[in-house]
């Protein structure tokens, strides 16, 4: 009859669309990654061969189930990841201890300022592929192994793009923020900085894209929900393998000024020459594609944010006084990153499983509070109480372990670490309630919270964890809680 035929045409239809995006080959300029999550009809990889049930299925579109976890399990999948992360963190701030006193960093210390910018570029790109990844696994497109490839490929070419990109414009922003406050510019130190960081953010995204998408396959094989997993691991090397690229870069490339006045031109364009040869093949899957065009404004508005953190620790870092600051900035902002990551692509998972693009839960709708945070039984709400009571045991073993290992140059007196963790706590209790409005109000306008969310979410864990971090140095030094090694 006439509604069999109907019902027919339209599977039909749907296996069409869903062939075309497997593929490839095409691809509509207008594809959306808010779309193929969740397509009307099966899944990826899904085929029904039963009449009776398509048939059920052309009234009903089916829904995946979200992953099932009890608080306890969460927590237990989230805290291993997060503290790997953490002493990843923790590595990042004794290496930085150590290099600031290096040449490069004593004699051009606008690198200070590309330091929180690179460091969030784990924020802007892999924590922001893992995201996009982990909600393609919860919501079964990576069943198919051409789509899954297609996928993965696309996405590591496209952060490439957007490494160097962002890479070439950190190190511009360095640039003309050290230049405004002093009013000297030298092109040499210019040309350095460029190099250093284009260098920096290709090598170190390169790799840890890789690594990122071994824990996303790993996970997917594993049963874990790579939700829990995949961002925090993002980050427990990024801080460390990118803050060495840069000192041993910077360095080289400082020792060359002399002798070889021409490496470091050679070595900016060297990177930038393979941008058009990673555009090309991001453009080879419509979701990469997509964001080729349209994924620029929050990966450089998350590096703007990103470079006045930097701007606050390069003047924090010149004052003898504050210098013992440098080892606790990468930790307090990579766990505040870290935690806030978790949570926003929780949410996303959540919002692609029940919501239509544009469509927001009713408990989502009105003015925002921070009770909605943290109040109630749902999903999203436990784990942001279990991440915000991750942050005091977790700086804890933070904080004793960079006293162990005898790094940096602060004593941990009573005062000094209650005035820390209370910056610390603050610092993530304001992520979190961010990170709930943010995602719900993209979401509301139609665009994909796993692609826009994390690069703001953590380049705002940056400007407040150095911010705060200052205002407490500062602060125990104005109430007598100081050290007479501070800065040696």
């Amino acid at each position: 009859n006439l509604s069999e035929e109907k019902s027919c045409v339209r599977r039909h239809s749907d296996r069409v669309a869903r062939t075309s995006v497997t593929l490839s080959d095409g691809g509509d300029m207008r594809y959306s990654e808010t779309e193929p999550m969740l397509p009307e009809g099966t899944l990826s990889g899904e085929e029904g061969d039963d009449e009776e049930k398509e048939e059920e299925e052309s009234q009903r579109p089916p829904t995946r189930n979200m992953p099932k976890e009890s608080p306890l399990a969460m927590a237990l999948q989230i805290v291993v990841p997060f503290l790997l992360a953490g002493f990843g963190t923790v590595s990042a701030g004794m290496v930085l201890d150590i290099v600031q006193h290096w040449d490069a960093f004593k004699y051009i210390t606008e690198i200070f300022i590309l330091v929180p910018a690179l460091l969030g570029l784990k924020g802007n790109l892999e924590m922001t592929l893992a995201s996009r990844l982990s909600t393609a696994v919860n919501v079964g497109k990576m069943d198919s192994p051409i789509e899954k490839w297609n996928l993965i490929i696309g996405n590591l070419a496209l952060k490439q793009v957007q490494a160097t990109v962002v890479g070439f414009l950190a190190a511009v922003a360095a640039v003309v923020l050290g230049w405004i406050p002093e009013g000297k510019f030298q092109m040499s130190h210019a040309v350095l900085l460029c190099s250093a960081s284009v260098a920096t953010a290709f090598i170190a995204s390169m790799l840890q894209g890789f690594i990122m998408v071994g824990v996303i396959v790993g996970s997917k094989k594993t049963g874990i929900n790579p939700d829990n997993v995949a961002t925090p691991i993002a980050a427990s090397f990024g801080d460390l393998i990118t803050l060495a690229i840069l000192a041993w870069i910077s360095q080289g490339l400082y020792n060359c000024l002399d002798s070889h006045p021409y490496a470091s031109s050679l070595v900016c364009a060297f990177f930038l020459s393979l941008t058009p040869v990673w555009m090309v093949i991001s453009s080879k899957h419509p979701a990469s594609r997509t964001l080729l065009y349209s994924g620029w404004e929050p990966v450089i508005t998350a590096m703007v944010i990103s470079s006045i953190g930097g701007l606050i620790l390069d003047k924090t870092v010149s004052d003898p006084n504050l210098a013992g600051i440098v080892v606790y900035t990468p930790v307090i902002n990579g766990i505040g990153g870290n935690l806030v990551a978790i949570q926003s692509s929780r949410i996303s998972t959540h919002l692609h499983f029940h919501s239509a693009p544009g469509e927001v839960p009713e408990e989502a709708k009105g003015c925002y509070y921070p009770c909605r945070t943290f109040c109630g039984t749902g999903a999203n709400h436990r784990s942001a109480q279990v991440l915000l009571l991750l942050v005091l045991p977790g700086h804890l073993i933070f904080l004793y372990t960079i006293h162990l290992m005898k790094s940096g140059h602060t004593t941990l007196t009573p005062i000094f670490m209650t005035v820390y963790l209370a910056a610390a706590l603050l610092q993530v209790f304001l992520l979190l309630c961010i990170a709930d409005w943010m995602v719900y109000s993209m979401w509301r306008s139609g665009k994909d919270p796993d692609s826009f969310s994390i690069p703001y979410l953590t380049a705002l864990g940056d400007l407040l964890g150095t911010a705060l971090l200052a205002l407490s140095f500062q602060f125990l030094w104005y109430i007598g809680d100081q050290d007479s090694d501070v800065g040696d």
